[in-house]
C-alpha cells in the first residue's frame, strides 16, 4: 500500500496488523482519487473507520488542508500516526480514537465543517446508517459536502430513502462499490 500522487507520492504504508480492516487497494485508490480530485486541494476531508489512514494521507498528500482520522481501534490509531509520521503529514491531521458517532458528536461540539467525508464501515453491519444519520443531525456537513461510502456490493443503503441524502453517482468494481451522496436532491 502507497501514497499515489502528491507531495508524499510513492511512499509505502504500513498496514493495521490483523484481518480486521480492509486496506483499499491502489487501483481502487486510484479510481475514487480521480473522481475526488477537483474538490481536494484547500478541502476539510473527515476520514471514517479509517484503518491504516490510507485514504485520509492520499486526500492530504493531494493537498487538503486537514484530515481529521476516526477509527475505535488502537491499532489502527498507531498504524495512522506512523504513516503520518512517514509522510510528514501530522502537522495537518487530527486522529481520534472514538466510534464514528462519538467522533461526529465531538466534531460537531468544536465546531468542525467538512468538504468530503469518507466512510468504510466494516461491511455487514449496518454501520452506514447509523453513521449517515449522525452526519445528518450534526452541522458538520451542509449541502455542498461529498460524501462517499464504501461498501460491499450487495449493499443498496435501504434506509436512504428515509434520510436527506440522495445518491449523485455510483462506482462499482469487483466486489465493493463507492456510493457519493449530497444532502437534498443534487447532481455531481
Amino acid at each position: 500500500m502507497r501514497v499515489i500522487a502528491g507531495k508524499a507520492r510513492r511512499l509505502t504504508l504500513k498496514s493495521v496488523p490483523g484481518f480486521d480492516t480492509r486496506p483499499t487497494v491502489d487501483r481502487i485508490k486510484e479510481t475514487i482519487f480521480n473522481i475526488l480530485n477537483p474538490y481536494i486541494p484547500g478541502s476539510a476531508f473527515l476520514d471514517l473507520f479509517s484503518g491504516s489512514g490510507g485514504i485520509g494521507i492520499e486526500a492530504l498528500s493531494r493537498g487538503a488542508r486537514i484530515a481529521v482520522f476516526v477509527d475505535a481501534s488502537s491499532k489502527a490509531v498507531n498504524c495512522i500516526e506512523e504513516n503520518l509520521a512517514i509522510t510528514k503529514l501530522t502537522d495537518d491531521a487530527v486522529v481520534l480514537r472514538k466510534t464514528a458517532v462519538s467522533a461526529i458528536h465531538e466534531l460537531s461540539l468544536k465546531n468542525y465543517h467538512f468538504d468530503i467525508v469518507y466512510m468504510d464501515p466494516p461491511y455487514a453491519k449496518g454501520l452506514e446508517e447509523e453513521t449517515l444519520r449522525a452526519l445528518e443531525e450534526s452541522g458538520i456537513i451542509d449541502e455542498d459536502t461529498l460524501i462517499v461510502i464504501e461498501a460491499d456490493k450487495k449493499n443498496t443503503l435501504p434506509f436512504l430513502d428515509e434520510t436527506s441524502f440522495s445518491i449523485v453517482r455510483e462506482k462499482e468494481y469487483k466486489n465493493n462499490k463507492h456510493y457519493f451522496l449530497k444532502l437534498g436532491k443534487q447532481e455531481l
